[in-house]
């Protein structure tokens, strides 16, 4: 039995890796129970702002087996983002996990034919795939499985790529063989604490989610604090500030997925090019893009702010 799990899991592994993942790991579904008591003070201390999809399905976002019938294990798997090339100097700045298509669509696909040859290869398995848009803990299941540590910014943290690539899941109810978790490399580094421009990361390893500048540009959608004014560092979605100063992403290395690769106005655009936006240039530069989220008024809004 064991060896057809590890069988099982080798497979699941060479397939990951086929499909074009980082990498995989694999931890044994069930409560994640160091994490309850960290998730319960984070929201009542109301670092999620105004996320109150936060505060939806507690139970859910601690136990898989509450979200995929007589799950047995999470598959996690990484998706590097970092891009070959990055906008001009001196403009407004976009998060890079956004330059390209919206990760959502990609990663979802890649995992329905993850599961789709795990039930070719295997048989009857019943599972379901997770991006970030369901009640998972996606970061604390790719620590289980060892795929990285969860550095000070609250960010997975790979030694070998550091930690610009998307993580999601695949929740199944099948037996496999688990892989241990990593140790925390962040030793005395303090640089993501030091460098963020809002203070929001305000202890080692606990972000005030409702200071973060992604936050702000992107979840927000009440009038920007005015307290904010001048220390936005010319973000205006998303913000890489904590994974920019990361020692460890000094090994990041180019994505070499087609669909993450911008549009090609995208990264030569000027202050006064993103101004200047039309709503016919936000959509045609951003048609498939994450950005899409804060609609044209918001990026607007952002710019504005900014100005």
């Amino acid at each position: 039995m064991n060896n057809q799990k590890q069988h099982y899991s080798q497979f699941i592994k060479a397939e990951a890796k086929r499909l074009g993942f980082l990498s995989c790991g694999i931890a044994k579904a069930g409560f994640l129970e160091a994490e309850a008591p960290r998730l319960e003070r984070w929201l009542h201390q109301g670092f999620h702002g105004e996320m109150q999809y936060m505060e939806n399905h507690f139970d859910k976002r601690l136990d898989p087996r509450l979200l995929v019938d007589d799950a047995k294990s999470v598959i996690s798997v990484l998706l590097n983002y970092f891009p070959a090339e990055t906008q001009q100097e001196d403009t407004y700045k976009i998060s890079k996990y956004a330059y390209g298509k919206d990760y959502h669509y990609v990663i979802k696909d890649k995992l329905k034919a993850l599961l789709h040859s795990i039930q070719t290869e295997i048989g009857a398995v019943n599972g379901r795939a997770f991006v970030d848009s369901a009640p998972v803990l996606d970061k604390a299941w790719a620590a289980k499985s060892g795929l990285g540590w969860i550095g000070k910014n609250a960010n997975l943290i790979t030694q070998k790529t550091g930690s610009y690539y998307f993580v999601a899941e695949l929740i199944v109810d099948l037996e496999l063989d688990y892989d241990p978790p990593t140790t925390d490399h962040c030793g005395t580094c303090t640089a993501c604490i030091d460098a963020c421009p809002t203070q929001a990361i305000v202890a080692p390893y606990v972000v005030d989610g409702s200071k973060c500048i992604s936050y702000f540009t992107i979840e927000l959608k009440n009038q920007l604090p005015e307290t904010m004014k001048g220390a936005w560092n010319d973000w205006v979605f998303g913000c890489d500030v904590c994974q920019e100063v990361c020692p460890w992403n000094r090994f990041a290395t180019p994505h070499q997925e087609p669909q993450f690769n911008p549009h090609p106005d995208l990264l030569s655009f000027s202050k006064k090019d993103w101004e200047e936006i039309t709503e016919d240039i936000f959509k045609e530069v951003f048609r498939d893009s994450a950005v899409k989220r804060t609609q044209y008024q918001g990026l607007k809004r952002n710019i504005d702010f900014l100005k």
